[in-house]
């Protein structure tokens, strides 16, 4: 009984004697990969010093580093609302002939705006600042022209312009097409106070000579 107990006590010390051992070759053979590993990564990280030699960096001194500015956003959905709202805010289908004074040469004015103010436009009281000519546009390019054109006279403080639509001599029958449109065109311009035709000398049935509400002047 003591003789087979001391062999299988043999046999197990030998076993974890075998286990053992072969667990500290296992050991050796992982950290002489490890070394061998790190002494490539040296060789590797040496070997422009080796094949080059010592270098000296160059004086920063005289180094310049550029900061590129990123561009101006543009914006983009304010562009794109501005210009279905321009779209939107001026119909063809408007009727303007009830807003219209009753006279040879149908001027406007805005509700609260007296009759001296129409009476000073035609006189030519008001100073012309800027005009507009629609001549050779199509009836949808015209409308977007005048739009724009109100828009940015108001934005940058004119007061007074003048709108070149035309006596339609050129147009089928000799009837002038965008005459009507503009004044409707106008009429529906929160920006346009009062209108009437044009001086003789500025234009005469050709043209309308437009007041605009006050706007804050502004820089672009």
């Amino acid at each position: 009984m003591n003789q087979a107990f001391r062999h299988h006590g043999l046999h197990t010390l030998g076993s974890i004697s075998k286990e053992l051992k072969q667990q500290r070759e296992r050991q050796e053979a992982q950290e002489k990969i490890r070394q061998e590993t790190a002494a490539k990564a040296e060789r590797e990280r040496n070997l422009f010093t080796h094949f080059v030699g010592s270098v000296t960096p160059l004086p920063h001194a005289d180094r310049f580093e550029f900061q590129q500015q990123p561009p101006t956003p543009r914006p983009l959905q304010h562009e794109l609302d501005e210009q279905r709202v321009l779209h939107e805010a001026m119909s063809d289908e408007f009727d303007v002939s009830t807003l219209l004074d009753v006279d040879d040469q149908l001027s406007f004015r805005r509700s609260g705006i007296g009759l001296d103010v129409t009476r000073k436009l035609r006189s030519g009281q008001w100073s012309i600042q800027r005009q507009l000519d629609l001549h050779g546009l199509r009836s949808d390019e015209a409308r977007e022209a005048l739009g724009q054109f109100i828009r940015l006279a108001h934005r940058t403080g004119l007061r007074c312009v003048r709108v070149v639509h035309g006596k339609g001599l050129g147009s089928p029958g000799k009837t002038p097409v965008l005459k009507a449109k503009v004044q409707r065109w106008l009429v529906q311009k929160k920006e346009v106070l009062a209108f009437v035709q044009a001086r003789p000398a500025e234009g005469g049935a050709g043209a309308l000579v437009v007041l605009l509400q006050p706007g804050k002047r502004k820089l672009y």
